[in-house]
């Protein structure tokens, strides 16, 4: 498995929420059918919303790929020097062309991005990212915090906890300790 970029990974899982989102419970497909429409109407005409998941979520129906490896390593990297590799990589249906065309055109660093987000979310299996879950992210941790003892977390005694003014502020009884 190819591990890719975080945030394609993470742009990918959103693409993921924003479809389920938009196809609702129970699947709505004339609802989603028009917001795919609109974005892609919207998009070959040069507009849009200058958003990565947005261009994908306009894109994921209407692209296909023409080198998945080469996809693949150019997942490895969010930012590019060189956007126009990625275009060849993939083309529109026929409906799409002209939204393809028009977001290339006007935002390349950005359709880049679509156009992996768009072949990551359409191949989940063929990609990893980073463990990023907290039972991963704990597993270095010993469970000890780490204080400045010139922070202002310490009271007079050097101990970490609450100055006695912040303390009554909670008290219930109103009573001074």
């Amino acid at each position: 498995m190819t591990r890719v970029h975080p945030e394609f990974a993470y742009q990918s899982r959103e693409l993921d929420g924003q479809i389920d989102g938009i196809l609702g419970d129970p699947p709505n497909k004339k609802n989603y059918q028009m917001m795919v429409d609109a974005l892609v109407a919207e998009y070959a005409s040069g507009g849009g919303i200058e958003d990565v998941n947005m261009m994908s979520f306009a894109l994921v129906d209407r692209i296909s790929f023409t080198d998945p490896k080469g996809l693949l390593k150019a997942a490895a990297d969010y930012e590019s020097d060189d956007p126009a590799a990625v275009f060849g990589m993939a083309k529109c249906d026929a409906q799409g062309e002209a939204m393809y065309a028009a977001m290339t055109e006007h935002h390349p660093e950005l359709a880049r991005q679509a156009i992996i987000t768009a072949f990551l979310f359409k191949n989940q299996r063929k990609w990893e990212d980073d463990d990023q879950s907290l039972e991963q992210l704990s597993k270095d941790d010993d469970g000890e915090q780490d204080y400045d003892e010139d922070s202002h977390d310490f009271d007079h005694n050097g101990e970490g906890g609450a100055t006695d003014d912040f303390a009554n502020v909670f008290d219930q009884d109103g009573e001074k300790r």
